[in-house]
């Protein structure tokens, strides 16, 4: 009979969370972005077309022209102390803060890119070697989309199919309606009427947009964000929100309005003094700090309007962090 003590070493009974966002390139250097760059839209939750056609068109073309336009952007947000992204420092600094204030003995908080860096895969296989039999996965995506949150599970699920002894798995999908994100949405509204100088004509809720015949399909992210602007509205009514879709990507037609052709059409409405908040992004990102609030104000103030300003995305503030915890710990 084999000796218990040749029986390899094996930690087991904790439970792992990780928080998942979107990715960001490692640097802003041409071939870091055209890396992250082919990850990204090589998946097929993201770009759906033909695979063959596409892979042509974008090893072809898109991979040779978008690097040094999408390097100019990060350039513009990079935090160069820290020589990383908003959206990875940020990912990091909320799971820094959760781990501080969740004590349960066998819980291990942590995060990861659903593409670059630090990938699922390396950071599932980090848990499981420190002892996680349970797994909680939070995608950082209040509203649920095939493109987003699903795409987080097809590459969690890939990575289980590889390993011999699986965890067991809960996923939260969605919390657009949740009342502590809501709550953190309003109050970050509050705080930045009170900080600018101006009265808002209109405050913009710019979402990420998804191609339109994704929603014809039966994608119900449409629908997720119109609810939680309608959410926000009932406990702050004293200013008109409209809902807008950005990043929209090549020709085929999106979700509409459309937040760039809506800020170039505002003064000519009487809209001149536009506060826009970001509530699909969980924290600022290039989508946010470069899309919105450099090349959307300046759009807005070339066509005429006065003042434009952006409520800072959740982040690492304390609401937010109150409101993660709060779904981790319902799903312990």
């Amino acid at each position: 009979m084999k000796n218990n003590l040749d029986h390899p070493q094996i930690n087991f009974g904790k439970t792992g969370v990780l928080i998942i966002n979107l990715g960001t390139p490692d640097s802003t250097s041409w071939f870091d972005i055209r890396k992250y760059l082919k990850e990204f839209l090589s998946d097929r939750r993201v770009i759906e077309v033909n695979p063959i056609i596409w892979q042509i068109i974008l090893n072809v073309i898109i991979l040779n022209l978008r690097p040094s336009k999408t390097a100019k952007a990060y350039k513009e947000i990079w935090m160069k102390d820290e020589n990383i992204s908003p959206l990875l420092y940020y990912t990091r600094r909320q799971a820094e803060k959760l781990s501080s204030q969740i004590s349960e003995k066998n819980l291990i908080i942590d995060y990861a890119m659903r593409y670059g860096n630090p990938s699922i895969r390396s950071k599932i296989k980090t848990l499981h070697d420190k002892g996680c039999e349970n797994l909680i996965i939070l995608p950082m995506y209040p509203q649920y989309a095939a493109a987003t949150t699903a795409t987080v599970c097809d590459e969690v699920y890939r990575t289980l199919m590889k390993m011999r002894w699986q965890p067991s798995l809960k996923i939260i999908p969605h919390y657009e309606s949740d009342s502590l994100y809501i709550n953190a949405l309003v109050n970050s509204l509050n705080k930045k009427i009170q900080e600018i100088n101006w009265k808002p004509d209109l405050i913009l809720a710019s979402y990420h947009g998804i191609p339109q015949k994704y929603f014809d399909k039966g994608d119900p992210y449409h629908c997720y964000c119109h609810k939680t602007t309608r959410l926000i509205s009932e406990k702050f009514n004293s200013i008109e929100i409209k809902t807008t879709f950005q990043s929209r990507f090549g020709p085929q037609k999106w979700l509409q309005p459309y937040t760039d052709k809506t800020l170039e059409n505002l003064p000519t409405e009487g809209k001149k003094n536009v506060l826009a908040i970001c509530p699909g992004f969980s924290s600022d990102c290039v989508e946010t700090l470069e899309e919105i609030l450099i090349q959307g104000k300046e759009s807005f103030l070339d066509s005429g309007g006065e003042n434009f300003d952006m409520v800072p995305c959740l982040n690492d503030n304390d609401d937010h962090i109150a409101l993660l915890r709060s779904l981790i710990q319902k799903s312990l």
